[in-house]
């Protein structure tokens, strides 16, 4: 199995930066992908960024191009996510997911919360 732990939230004003981290434990050579997904009150959870961690390739939704980076770092089994020009509605709980070549994201971290106010 796989254990995912994040860390680096807070609270920031508008315009500011965050930058989250996750860090990867146990079955880690099974992992192709770590991504973020976040979920705000009152919403479902959704996707935010992904990436490959052999050949890192990227994926990010629209709302957050420009403005986020995912990064990775293989030796440390460890993924970031800098978060810049923040705004409120990036308020959320945000939690790290990782899966293997075949299959969904199974594994998860417990959340870290951003708030952002404005």
């Amino acid at each position: 199995q796989v254990q995912l732990v994040e860390s680096g939230g807070g609270l920031v004003q508008a315009g500011g930066s965050l930058r989250l981290s996750c860090v990867a434990s146990g079955r880690t050579s099974i992992i192709y992908s770590m991504a973020w997904f976040r979920q705000a009150p009152g919403k479902e959870r959704e996707f935010v960024t992904s990436i490959a961690m052999s050949i890192g390739t990227t994926h990010y939704i629209d709302s957050v191009k420009g403005r986020f980076t995912i990064s990775r770092d293989n030796a440390k089994d460890t993924m970031y996510l800098q978060m810049n020009s923040l705004k409120p509605e990036d308020t959320a709980i945000y939690y790290c997911a990782a899966r293997a070549r075949l299959g969904d994201y199974n594994f998860w971290g417990q959340g870290t919360q951003v708030t952002v106010s404005s």
